[in-house]
């Protein structure tokens, strides 16, 4: 069942640097959402993926048998999860706004937006 998941996490990996390299920006947002899923899921592959024996240590024991599944990255998987679909949100209302501003979601044609006779901006402090 593991190495099934790792060619999953492999083929979730592969797409969202597909959708990341695009040059529209609702590609992109989903790419980072495919990828922060990939993420989560690498995380649960680490943690041996075990069903018969809980990760509670039983009386009498010092730690947990061999044979149980870690629940540090299950742990781990919480905290991602909220942390991407934050993110997540953040660049949903930016691509939004971006797109309300610029009548586009097209990278290439909001650069030219950009005022032309504007100095650029410094390239260090």
């Amino acid at each position: 069942m593991e190495a099934v998941l790792s060619i999953v996490v492999g083929i979730f990996f592969s797409v969202a640097i597909y959708l990341m390299l695009s040059r529209y920006s609702i590609r992109i947002l989903l790419g980072v959402a495919v990828l922060g899923n990939a993420v989560n899921l690498l995380l649960f592959t680490s943690g041996r993926l075990t069903r018969e024996v809980p990760p509670i240590i039983g009386a009498g024991m010092d730690t947990l048998p061999a044979d149980t599944a870690n629940p540090l990255p299950q742990a781990l998987i919480l905290t991602a999860i909220v942390i991407s679909f934050s993110f997540f949100c953040f660049l949903l209302v930016l691509t939004w706004r971006a797109f309300q501003e610029l009548k586009t979601d097209d990278t290439d044609e909001m650069r030219k937006a950009e005022p032309a006779h504007e100095p650029l901006p410094p390239l260090g402090y």
